[in-house]
């Protein structure tokens, strides 16, 4: 956790960085769909304004029609008084229906009077409101067409346009005056604004589907790749395959030359533990052989300490080879074999018992045959020892790539304080039995070396139980 009043380092980061920091699809995804949904946003923006522009010029055509049907139809009577026709729009009769006419005059105080009783009857008693500043915005449009908003009698937003022109026979500038409620105008930029909307989120929604479709596609090969990387490490395959795209092709190869690398090395570190084990052997032979043929006090110091110098180099030499072996990726053991294999050897050394075993045959041990023959056969070897009657051996999967297998024995058991002392090297309970005390040490670190372990507990036969817990997978025939 952060200190008080400080950031976490990962908040600190921007948003699109935390979270396609760990996913290169979402990367490309979140990419591209930022972009066009920028773009379909910016789209959708400029049509609604684009179609707004033409919806108001349209109308402002329709108002400077009416402006011209006023002036053409204007005139002034024999006795100085101005007239205008009537807008033919049944809307200009009807009261307050929001569309209205007017014709006005500027006076001295600067503002709009009516000029005469000329005006639509849809306004009835009331008037089209002005601006203020309309007479400095007269006199700078010199004649042409001003557009403003107002309210109108029920509160309509109006758009007015208005003109100032000279009738022939009337001493003052005459100005047109038409409004109209652009309500409708609204109604349909809202509506297209909506469809617009609509058709760019399907479109999105559309462009974002394909987008993580095509990434998914494209990068295949590279899930194709990891799947193949785990067959090699689970031991399902020895080399990754050679049909992908060029782009990650070279990549293929230089994995695949790793591997021929490591296990190159892995080959040689083999041979280098095989020279150092007959380098060693011989001297120790022939101190061994020396000391049997030479009796006395010193010739049992040598022999005794000889016979451990050769146990000792055989236990490290075991686990050297086993360290190698393991960080070997694609090889993997038939448990199956392995248990059938020990069992019929043991049943030829120890006849007087029942030994069983139990494993499915797509059961494998990711590591090589060696090694799980050492391991189980110590464990089997040292359970007919100490049965009454009966030893049993299974094997199964616990959980994705983990193997767990068992061998234990209806013999006297181990008392659970003896258990740690007899997983450590050279230790030897009973000194009546055979051997030297290397076994379940030597299968401890063997399933270290593969990242395993090994574990001592009471069996259900009434003797001693071991788990020994391995890398493993499930192949099926």
């Amino acid at each position: 956790m952060s200190r008080s009043g400080e950031k976490s380092p990962l908040l600190k980061r921007p948003l699109l960085k935390r979270i396609t920091r760990g996913s290169l699809v979402g990367r490309l995804i979140w990419l591209a769909a930022g972009w066009s949904v920028a773009l379909l946003v910016l789209t959708g923006a400029g049509l609604s304004v684009v179609f707004q522009r033409s919806a108001l010029s349209e109308f402002n055509q329709g108002l400077s029609e009416d402006i011209d049907t006023l002036f053409s139809g204007s005139v002034v009577t024999p006795q100085g008084e101005l007239f205008a026709p009537a807008i033919t729009d049944a809307r200009a009769v009807r009261t307050y229906s929001g569309k209205y006419w007017e014709l006005a005059e500027l006076r001295g105080d600067g503002r709009l009077h009516p000029a005469g009783d000329q005006r639509s009857r849809s306004l009835f008693d009331q008037e089209i409101a002005s601006p203020p500043d309309m007479a400095g915005r007269l006199a700078a449009a010199h004649g042409k067409l001003i557009y403003y908003e107002t309210t109108g009698p029920l509160g309509q937003k109006l758009r007015v346009a208005v003109r100032e022109t000279h009738i022939e026979g009337y001493p003052k500038p005459v100005i047109f005056m038409v409004a109209q409620d652009h309500a409708h105008i609204d109604q349909d930029v809202r509506g297209f604004t909506i469809i617009t909307a609509a058709a760019l989120f399907v479109l999105g929604a559309g462009l974002i589907a394909a987008v993580v479709v095509q990434v998914r596609v494209g990068l295949d090969p590279l899930f194709g790749m990891g799947r193949d990387i785990a067959a090699v490490r689970k031991g399902e395959r020895a080399r990754l395959s050679e049909t992908y795209p060029s782009e990650i092709a070279p990549l293929a190869h230089e994995l695949n030359a790793l591997l021929d690398h490591n296990q190159e090395v892995v080959e040689r570190q083999r041979t280098h533990v095989g020279n150092l084990a007959h380098a060693l052997k011989t001297p120790i032979s022939v101190m061994l052989a020396e000391a049997r043929t030479t009796p006395g006090p010193l010739a049992d110091v040598v022999e005794r300490q000889a016979a451990a110098m050769q146990g000792q180099v055989e236990y490290h030499l075991r686990r050297a080879r086993a360290a190698a072996r393991s960080s070997v990726a694609g090889e993997r053991t038939s448990v199956a074999e392995v248990f059938d294999e020990l069992t019929r050897m043991l049943e030829r050394v120890f006849p007087d018992g029942d030994i069983t075993w139990d494993a499915d045959d797509e059961v494998f041990f990711l590591g090589e045959r060696q090694d799980l023959q050492e391991m189980a056969g110590n464990l089997m070897e040292n359970a007919c020892k100490w049965r009454s009657r009966r030893v049993r051996a299974s094997a199964a999967l616990t959980a994705p790539g983990r193997l767990r297998l068992t061998v234990e024995d209806d013999g006297p058991g181990l008392p659970a304080e003896a258990r740690d002392t007899a997983l450590k090297r050279g230790q030897r309970l009973d000194e009546t039995m055979p051997g030297s005390g290397l076994g379940l040490s030597i299968v401890a670190d063997l399933a270290a070396a593969y990242g395993g372990a090994v574990k001592l507990c009471d069996s259900r036969l009434g003797g001693l139980r071991v788990d020994l817990d391995l890398p493993g997978v499930l192949i099926p025939p």
